[in-house]
């Protein structure tokens, strides 16, 4: 049906030449537009780390220059150059130097100066005052090498389990290059802190400070998990650019990390900041999702368009197409009204006049047909005089009243019912209360026959009993069952008629508890009703046929006629008949 059906054909390729462009369009999009704000993510966050970079280069080069105001004041330097610690006063300008230098910023927790000639440390911190103690040879304490043998005199020691971070100065006497001290910065982190906050998302980036032995200053992360890390750090601490993106991919992340380094003069740190995949294309995404959203609704429009102009175009040709096979089954009843006034629609009309002229041809056949029939039925009752028959009934009844046997007179009342019944040529529709009566009289001679061996049961509704049926419907069905069933039995007969009406159809079945019939055999009487034939099976099916020929002049497809063997044994016959009849005039 697929490959034949016009509508499937034309649904396909509407939906093939719309479908096609308009995804592929949005994958392009997609793709491109995630490579692109990728590109632009990357470029702002070196943006960003670069204005970070400049920020904390500008704040450490602020600390830094503090301990130059040191040039600018003889006295101290004069002191610096003395080969012997000097008196009160010139201590005194000491202990001023030394605590403006702890005051001058509020990040400033300690401050300590080695002074190589006098060998003794001067310590001051905010909570205690200046602190004197004899000094070790600097040569070999490692942040003194360190800043002596940096170009820039300065050398910055990690944070430390105060969480402080240590600027170490080798304070020389310029122009000379021979150093006169060592002064000593310990730094909150605060400032630091607070200026990195600024560079990342935090939950969704990573940012750290390091330096150049891979030493933390800052960590986004919980420095215990990062020191686990040591991969990417010594990727970056190795490059031999001092600034770039790396794409990284482990365990634990997979993204692009940035990376800028301060200058020398302010420690050399390393800046890095890791950017998972997932934040970097979340711009994309969510445009994506946006593209996604309208593209789902204008292919949703197309699609429906596309199935609406292909039903449109195709549903007259199927409905015409099931009313051609209608037709071919024998149900000469038009389905649709109009199917338009395109051509599709010319075409309808004049199939449907068609069809109005066929069957009013083979309905003018079928009433000459029963006309016939009829007119030959009443030859054969004419055959024999009702009345001569009824008369001598009577006359036998009361010779059985008579001789004291009143069975006799019985069946004599029920047969002559039945035959005032069958032989009166004036009705031929009836109430069913007058079919029941007939049906009840003929199993009453029935039981009368049989006695003991026969069990009947009459399940009428009363709202059932003034519909309107065609005569003699019912004792033909049960006459089948005392030719083919009754005999054949190897236990007491029963036979069930019951009758109902639900919604706008009455319902009747006549079941019984005989042998039933043959599939084979049954699937013949079911194919023989079905069959456009006069030809006969023989057996139950001439009555049956009959039957079922007479209801369908009556009720033309309305009806329902099934025959099959019950799961208990025996045959059961169901027929629907509509409450509102057609009857021919």
């Amino acid at each position: 049906m697929l490959r034949t059906s016009i509508r499937n054909k034309l649904i396909v390729l509407l939906l093939l030449i719309t479908i096609i462009p308009f995804g592929s369009s949005i994958i392009v999009t997609y793709l491109y537009t995630k490579e692109s704000l990728k590109d632009q993510s990357i470029q702002e966050n070196i943006n960003l780390l670069y204005q970070g970079k400049v920020n904390i280069e500008s704040y450490l080069k602020e600390l830094n220059n503090y301990t130059f105001s040191f040039y600018n004041n003889p006295d101290f330097m004069n002191y610096l150059r003395m080969n012997e610690i000097g008196d009160y006063v010139s201590r005194g300008v000491v202990h001023n130097v030394l605590q403006s230098l702890l005051y001058s910023d509020e990040s400033i927790n300690k401050v300590a100066m080695s002074i190589e000639k006098h060998e003794e440390m001067l310590t001051v911190s905010r909570r205690s005052s200046i602190v004197y103690s004899q000094l070790i040879d600097p040569t070999d304490i490692e942040y003194y090498i360190e800043a002596r043998e940096n170009a820039a005199n300065l050398y910055i020691e990690p944070l430390n389990e105060l969480n402080r971070f240590t600027i170490h100065r080798a304070f020389k006497d310029v122009p000379a290059n021979h150093v006169l001290a060592y002064v000593s910065l310990e730094i909150k982190p605060d400032k630091i802190n607070q200026l990195s906050k600024y560079l990342y998302h935090e939950g969704t980036e990573e940012f750290y400070i390091l330096t150049q032995e891979g030493h933390l200053i800052y960590s986004s992360e919980l420095i215990s998990n990062v020191d686990k890390e040591l991969d990417w750090k010594e990727t970056l601490l190795n490059s031999s650019e001092s600034n770039g993106t790396v794409v990284w991919k482990d365990a634990t992340f997979d993204g692009v990390m940035v990376y800028d380094t301060i200058s020398d003069s302010t420690g050399s740190w390393v800046l890095v900041k890791r950017i998972p995949n997932t934040t970097l294309y979340e711009s994309a995404y969510g445009v994506a999702i946006i593209n996604i959203f309208f593209g789902v609704i204008g292919l949703s429009l197309v699609i429906l368009a596309t199935l609406f102009v292909s039903f449109k175009i195709t549903s007259p040709i199927r409905i015409l197409l099931q009313n051609i096979k209608q037709v071919e089954k024998g149900n000469m009843q038009v389905q649709f009204q109009t199917l338009g006034k395109d051509e599709i629609g010319i075409l309808g009309d004049r199939f449907k006049t068609m069809i109005e002229k066929i069957n009013h041809l083979i309905n003018r056949e079928y009433k000459l047909e029963l006309e016939n029939k009829t007119n030959q039925l009443k030859v054969l009752h004419s055959q024999v005089n009702p009345h001569f028959l009824y008369n001598t009934l009577q006359s036998i009844g009361t010779l059985a009243l008579k001789s004291k046997v009143p069975e006799i007179y019985s069946s004599l009342t029920d047969l002559s019912q039945i035959m005032r019944y069958s032989m009166n040529m004036e009705e031929d529709i009836v109430s069913l209360d007058k079919e029941i009566n007939y049906t009840k009289a003929y199993m009453l001679l029935q039981k009368q026959r049989f006695g003991d061996d026969l069990e009947y049961q009459l399940e009428i509704d009363e709202e059932t009993l003034n519909i309107k049926v065609p005569k003699m419907i019912l004792q033909p069905i049960i006459e089948n069952y005392f030719k083919h069933g009754f005999d054949v039995r190897d236990h007491i007969g029963k036979l069930t008629v019951k009758c109902k009406k639900k919604d706008q159809f009455l319902f009747i079945s006549i079941s019984d508890n005989g042998s039933g019939v043959p599939e084979e055999r049954l699937k013949e009487i079911r194919q023989h009703l079905n069959e456009e034939t006069n030809q006969s099976l023989g057996g139950d099916s001439i009555g049956l046929k009959n039957i079922y020929e007479r209801l369908k002049l009556y009720y033309c497809e309305d009806l329902s006629f099934k025959l099959k063997n019950r799961d208990s044994g025996g045959f059961l016959i169901t027929i629907r008949l509509p409450i509102e009849m057609e009857v021919f005039t």
